[in-house]
C-alpha cells in the first residue's frame, strides 16, 4: 500500500511516499530523478518501510526560491523523517543522491542507521567521468524519447550499451525548467566529503558497476577505503543505471546488507554504552560478508562483493 505524503520542510512543498512495512529505509534520487524511477528497485526490497521524495524543484516538489547547498538537501532528508515521525532510518543514495545520504550521515548521524550509496563519489577531487557521458546527462536535451536511445549507452554504460530500449522504460524526464536544473546542479559546487569520509561511522554498502561512465569505478574505492566500515560491492558490466536496470541482481544485496542491523537494533538500544565500539568492531561483519557472496546472488551478471580494510 502506497502512502502520499504532502509535506513542508524549509517552506517548500515536498512530495513524499511510504510503501511498504518494516525498519524505515530513506532513498535519495539521482539529479533529475522523481519517485516512479524507484519502481524496479522497489519490488526487491520486501520487508522495509521505504520512503521516497522528489527532491525540490523535481517532480512534485517545489522549486526552491534560490539555490540549496547539499547540506539543505541533507536537512530535506531529516525533515522528512521528523514529519513522519521516523527517529532514524537506513539511508540509500544513488548517483547526486549518493552525495546527499553522505551529508546526511555527517551532519545528522543520529539519524542514520545503515548506509548504502550507489553509482556515486564524494564530489571534489574525485575522478571525473567521461566528457561525453557527463555532457549527455546535464542536458535536458537528452531526456527527449527520440535521443535518449542513441544517447543511453554512451550517458550511462553497463546494460543501456546493448539494450538502450531499456532507458525508454524507466521514463526519464528532463528538468521542470533551466531554473529549477541550475539550483539542482549548483548544490555540487565546490562540495567533497573526501576529507570527512573517515568521520562516517555507519555500516555502509558501496554498489557500483564497474562500466559506469559517469562515476568511475575508482572512486567507488577510494570511498571504501576511507570509511571505516564498508563494505564495496561491484557488479561486472554494471553501469550507472544498475541500481534499476539490474534491479533483481542488486535489490537481493541490498536488503541482506540491511537486515545484517536490523537484528542488532534492539541489543544496541540496551548497550547504548557499548555500541560505538560494536560499530567499529562490526561483529556481524563475517555474516554479512558471507550473505554478499558471489555464490549467493541470483544468477545472471557475475557479481563480486570486496570488503575494504583501511590500512
Amino acid at each position: 500500500m502506497i502512502s502520499n505524503h504532502q509535506l513542508i520542510i524549509r517552506g517548500l512543498r515536498i512530495h513524499a511516499q511510504s510503501v511498504g512495512e518494516g525498519a524505515p529505509l530513506l532513498l535519495h534520487s539521482g539529479i533529475w530523478s522523481e519517485m516512479h524511477h524507484w519502481g524496479p528497485l522497489l519490488e526487491h526490497l520486501h520487508g522495509f518501510r521505504v520512503i521516497t521524495y522528489d527532491a525540490p524543484g523535481v517532480g512534485s516538489s517545489q522549486v526552491p526560491s534560490s539555490p540549496m547547498s547539499m547540506r539543505a538537501l541533507a536537512d530535506i532528508g531529516a525533515g522528512i523523517l521528523d514529519q513522519l515521525g521516523i527517529s532514524s532510518a537506513h539511508v540509500l543514495g544513488v548517483s547526486f543522491g549518493g552525495a546527499v545520504a553522505q551529508e546526511m550521515a555527517l551532519s545528522h548521524p543520529e539519524r542514520v542507521h545503515r548506509l548504502v550509496l550507489a553509482s556515486t563519489s564524494f564530489g571534489g577531487l574525485a575522478l571525473p567521468g567521461r566528457p561525453s557521458a557527463l555532457l549527455h546527462m546535464m542536458n535536458p536535451r537528452s531526456y527527449r524519447p527520440d535521443r535518449l536511445a542513441r544517447s543511453a549507452g554512451a550517458m550511462f554504460g553497463g546494460r543501456m550499451r546493448t539494450e538502450p530500449d531499456l532507458a525508454a522504460s524507466l521514463k526519464m524526464t528532463r528538468p521542470s525548467s533551466v531554473r529549477a536544473a541550475m539550483f539542482r546542479l549548483s548544490a555540487l559546487t565546490g562540495w567533497t566529503s573526501l576529507p570527512y569520509l573517515p568521520s562516517i561511522r555507519h555500516q555502509t554498502l558501496i554498489l557500483c558497476g564497474d562500466d559506469d561512465p559517469v562515476t568511475p569505478h575508482v572512486n567507488h574505492r577510494v570511498m571504501a577505503r576511507l570509511i571505516p566500515s564498508a563494505l564495496l560491492h561491484t557488479v561486472q558490466g554494471g553501469g550507472h543505471l544498475v541500481l534499476v536496470d539490474s534491479a533483481h541482481e542488486v535489490g537481493p544485496v541490498i536488503s541482506a546488507f540491511l537486515r545484517g542491523a536490523n537484528e542488532r537494533l534492539a541489543a544496541e538500544a540496551t548497550q547504548a554504552t557499548s555500541s560505538s565500539r560494536s560499530t567499529c568492531l562490526n561483529p556481524a561483519a563475517t555474516a554479512t560478508h558471507d550473505s554478499l557472496r558471489p555464490d549467493a546472488q541470483p544468477t545472471g551478471r557475475r557479481t563480486r562483493a570486496t570488503p575494504e580494510r583501511r590500512p
